[in-house]
């Protein structure tokens, strides 16, 4: 269905695959199809009691009015033409298995067997997984990186440029936009760049989906040119946890390579609750989009004012530099080393005994997500907890390790299908690492399958451990052992 005729506001008052999902809610018939607890006739009645007998009446297999996610002709393409409106997208793709899936269909949809793609070494672990899947191998940028503050900026311009100059064979860029910190890279001419090597451009924009709604945000990834983007819908906007969605603009992706990456990716059984709440997160957005995102920053700069105030501590601020051009100020990035406290321990305090919980803790720095789903007075609450951990300072923690580009000895995917072995981790240096040894969150890899083992790594990893924070990915979490290529 096409929606040139229509004026785009009145277009997206309309909510065509939560209407309809409403609507059959609420018909009764003899279920004789899944889920198995028949519209919520025989769920657990401590379940119901939790989420409520409406979730249940809601939860619904593919029905013929509820159209079909990997060939929608009627609801779902209609929602999905509604939400490339509201985004800027030729086309869009809801996703029900998270941003992670869309990561692993756009490097699939571009990049074969033994082709290259250039992506930055801070890039999600879902990346990797895309890179094991399709076998492309990767070219890895070392984004910019601010030792003072223990920050990592983006790549840049610049670094892209050699990178494709000497590798001219590349088939796609990834980058990453913005980080958990709401630090952006120049995309406007990171873009500029991928175009003149005639790829395309794919952005890992999870954590950017409202960018599109407000002139002080920094401007989305589509609106610059880039050719692929994934957004975590539920990460800063209005949709259940684990909703997404791809979109697309332009010639350089078909379209018909992300159908079949997707149907590889996705279940064949997805969730009509996670596809309706993207529907209405659509529809929230391009009706109030502004207005929601305005009361935001307002939230926002009420907390970075009252922070600066408190003694100990110290706001991540937009000091434009290089791999540092645009800011989101709806992340508030607070440095608590100067009270002697670890990110860890620090969100340890605030979390079990100050009512206060962040989104991601890092050996200096704790990291929070300001949304419109958050109150005036949830901001007191985050003064109150730092002025309370404020008042008790401790010696100041060592600084971290510089960051560094581990070497890629084979690809991903042939370490990923090796046969290993468990070495005790001392004994490991210098050996290909046979597993994905990965800090969690925020999900970035410190070691992927292929690459050569180093002791800056392994006492890297060690750090963390011994900062409290936690190894995901690996078969010994103790890192006492790590699995080597054999």
């Amino acid at each position: 269905m096409s929606f040139s005729s229509y004026d785009r506001s009145q277009a997206q008052i309309k909510l065509p695959l939560l209407d309809r999902l409403q609507q059959l809610s609420q018909q009764a018939d003899a279920a004789f199809y899944t889920p198995g607890h028949k519209r919520g006739q025989g769920v657990s009645q401590n379940l119901q009691n939790l989420l409520g007998e409406l979730t249940f009446k809601a939860d619904l297999p593919e029905l013929p009015e509820l159209d079909n996610l990997f060939a929608p002709e009627s609801v779902i393409a209609e929602a999905q033409q509604l939400a490339a409106l509201a985004f800027g997208a030729t086309q869009t793709w809801f996703l029900v298995n998270g941003s992670t899936c869309g990561i692993i269909a756009s490097i699939v949809a571009t990049c074969g067997m033994g082709e290259k793609i250039i992506l930055p070494r801070n890039i999600h672990t879902s990346a990797i997984a895309g890179l094991i899947i399709s076998g492309a191998i990767p070219i890895f940028i070392n984004p910019e990186y601010d030792r003072a503050k223990d920050i990592v900026y983006s790549i840049t311009p610049i670094a892209l440029e050699k990178t494709l100059q000497q590798h001219p064979d590349a088939k796609a860029v990834m980058m990453l936009y913005p980080t958990y910190q709401g630090i952006c890279g120049d995309i406007r001419k990171i873009t500029e760049v991928t175009h003149k090597y005639n790829i395309p451009l794919l952005v890992d924009e999870a954590h950017g989906a409202h960018f599109a709604f407000h002139p002080d945000l920094p401007p989305s990834a589509l609106s610059v040119g880039a050719d692929l983007t994934v957004q975590s819908t539920h990460k800063v906007l209005g949709a259940m946890t684990q909703a997404s969605m791809l979109h697309i603009q332009g010639q350089k992706i078909d379209p018909t390579r992300i159908n079949k990456a997707l149907q590889l990716l996705q279940s064949t059984s997805p969730s009509y609750l996670l596809l309706a709440s993207l529907d209405a997160a659509r529809q929230q957005m391009a009706l109030e989009g502004k207005e929601l995102i305005t009361k935001t920053l307002e939230l926002a700069n009420d907390a970075s004012n009252k922070l600066k105030k408190i003694q100990g501590i110290s706001i991540l601020e937009f000091l434009p530099r290089s791999g540092f051009t645009y800011f989101d100020r709806t992340r508030l990035t607070v440095d608590v080393s100067q009270l002697g406290l670890t990110g860890f321990e620090a969100d340890e305090i605030l979390h079990q005994q100050l009512g206060v919980t962040c989104e991601l803790p890092l050996p200096k720095h704790l990291t929070f997500i300001i949304t419109f789903g958050n109150t005036p007075e949830d901001i007191e609450k985050l003064i109150q907890a730092f002025t309370t951990l404020s008042h008790s300072p401790l010696p100041t923690p060592p600084s971290p390790p510089s960051p560094y580009l581990p070497i890629l000895q084979i690809s991903p995917r042939e370490a990923f299908f090796s046969t290993t072995e468990t070495l005790p981790i001392q004994q490991s240096i210098n050996r290909i690492c046979g597993e994905l040894i990965c800090p969690y969150p925020p999900g970035i890899p410190v070691l992927m399958p292929g690459e050569i083992i180093s002791s800056e790594a392994i006492d890297y990893l060690q750090r963390v451990l011994a900062l409290e924070g936690t190894i995901t990915g690996c078969r010994d979490s103790s890192l006492r052992t790590i699995e080597v290529v054999n």
